[in-house]
C-alpha cells in the first residue's frame, strides 16, 4: 500500500538547515515509515539512528563537537526515531545544531514526556514541530472505492484509523491488535514516566472517560470514584495526553451567568483506543453509544485536520446550567463556528442562548451524510 500522508510535503518543507525538526504521535502511527520514506527520497546522505538502541545512546552521551564531527562526517541530515529515550536529548541537539550549521535534524517522538519537555529550553527558536495522527477521512480517500467508503467509515468508528489495521483482514484481528496496543505500548509509556505503576487505576480512569465522551467531566468525581485526589487525576490526565491518547477541551464562555466553564470534556485521539478501553468491539448496529463514538470520531478527525492545515484555533464546547449546549466551538479568526454532531441527519435548531449572544456566529450540523465536506483539506 503507497498511501501518501497528508504530513509529507509539510516535512519535507521544514527539514531546513539551522532548525531541528520534531515529529511527534502516538506509538504506531506510521512516522518510522514516514520517516524512512522521507529519508528514501532524498539525494542527500544521512544518519539514522533508533534512540531506543543502548548503544546509539551511549554514541550520543559524549557531549563533544569534535566527537559529533567524527559520528557525522559528510553526512547531509541526522535523523533520530524514537529520540525521547535519549538521555538530555534536548542538550544534545542543541550543540549540533548549533555547532553544525550546514546540517539538516529531524527526530521523532512517541511521547511529550521527554521530547517536548527536555527540547522545549535547549531549542528556544531553534525547532520546528509536526504531529502525525492516525490515518485522516481524507487519506482513506486514495486507497478506497466510493462504493465502500460509507461502510469502510463505519468500521472505523469501532475500530478506529491506526495505518496497521489497513492489513488486517476481519474483526477479530483488529480487536487483538488494538489490545495488545493498548497494553503493550500506551499503558507502558505512562508507567515508565516517573516511576508510576499503578496500571490498573490508569484503566480504570481510561474507562471513566470513555464512558462520559460527550459530557462534562469533573475532576473530584472521578478522584472520589477512584480514591484519588484531584490532584492526581489532573496529573494522570495530563501524562495520558501527553502520549496522545486523551486530549480536553474547556467551556466556552464571555462570562455569561448561566454558561457552564468549571469542568471538562475529554474526548480520545483514536476510537479504536478508545473502544479497547471499554472491550466493545460490537458494530454500530448492535451499540446504544452511537452518538458518542460519532461525535468522538468527528472532533478528532477536525483535530486532525486543524493541525495539518495549520489552522490557528482554541477548541470548546458550550453548555450553559438550563442544559442548552452545542459539541465544538472553534474560535479562529475573530469569528466563532458552532458544530454539533448528529449520527443521522436531522433538523437541530440553535440554542437560543447561543443565538441571542453570538448572533454573529456560524452553525452548522455535522452528520453522516455532509461530514466528508467537512473533513476536506483547506475547508473552512
Amino acid at each position: 500500500m503507497n498511501l501518501v500522508r497528508e504530513l509529507e510535503i509539510s516535512l519535507k518543507e521544514k527539514l531546513i538547515k539551522g532548525k531541528v525538526l520534531i515529529l511527534l504521535g502516538q506509538r504506531r502511527v506510521g512516522k518510522t515509515v514516514l520517516l524512512k520514506k522521507l529519508l528514501d527520497q532524498t539525494n542527500e546522505k544521512y544518519l539514522l539512528f533508533n534512540g531506543e538502541d543502548i548503544s546509539v545512546q551511549e554514541l550520543l552521551s559524549r557531549r563533544s563537537v569534535q566527537h559529533y564531527q567524527n559520528i557525522i562526517g559528510d553526512n547531509s541530515i541526522l535523523a533520530i526515531d524514537e529520540a525521547q529515550n535519549i538521555k538530555e536529548i534536548g542538550s544534545i541537539l542543541k550543540l549540533i545544531v548549533d555547532s553544525f550549521l550546514d546540517l539538516k535534524i529531524i527526530v521523532t517522538g512517541s511521547s511529550g514526556f521527554n521530547l517536548t519537555e527536555k527540547t522545549s529550553e535547549p531549542l528556544t527558536g531553534r525547532k520546528n514541530q509536526l504531529f502525525l495522527f492516525p490515518f485522516t477521512e481524507y487519506e482513506f480517500l486514495q486507497i478506497e472505492k466510493p462504493n465502500v467508503r460509507f461502510d469502510k467509515m463505519k468500521d472505523r468508528l469501532v475500530f478506529g484509523s491506526m495505518p496497521e489495521l489497513v492489513n488486517l483482514q476481519n474483526s477479530k484481528q483488529k480487536a487483538d491488535y488494538l489490545r495488545l496496543l493498548v497494553d503493550s505500548y500506551l499503558i507502558k509509556d505512562i508507567l515508565s514516566f516517573e516511576a508510576l505503576r499503578n496500571s490498573s487505576k490508569i484503566l480504570y480512569l481510561l474507562k471513566l472517560i470513555a464512558y462520559q465522551i460527550g459530557k462534562d467531566v469533573s475532576l473530584s468525581e472521578l478522584g472520589s470514584q477512584l480514591s484519588m485526589s484531584k490532584n492526581t487525576i489532573e496529573r494522570y490526565l495530563d501524562l495520558l495526553s501527553k502520549v496522545f491518547v486523551v486530549y480536553r477541551h474547556y467551556g466556552f464562555s464571555k462570562n455569561l451567568r448561566k454558561e457552564v466553564v468549571k469542568n471538562q470534556r475529554w474526548y480520545f485521539y483514536d476510537n479504536g483506543i478508545l473502544n479497547a478501553i471499554i472491550a466493545n468491539f460490537n458494530p454500530l448496529e448492535m451499540r446504544n453509544d452511537i452518538g458518542q463514538l460519532w461525535e468522538n470520531f468527528m472532533i478528532s478527525e477536525r483535530m486532525k485536520r486543524q493541525a495539518y492545515d495549520g489552522f490557528i484555533t482554541n477548541n470548546y464546547y458550550w453548555r450553559t446550567y438550563d442544559k442548552q449546549e452545542i459539541d465544538l466551538i472553534e474560535e479562529r479568526g475573530g469569528k466563532l463556528y458552532a458544530y454539533e454532531f448528529k449520527w443521522k441527519e436531522q433538523k437541530t435548531k440553535i440554542p437560543e442562548a447561543w443565538k441571542k449572544s453570538y448572533q454573529d456566529s456560524e452553525f452548522k450540523q455535522i452528520n453522516s451524510n455532509n461530514y466528508s465536506e467537512w473533513l476536506k483539506p483547506n475547508i473552512n
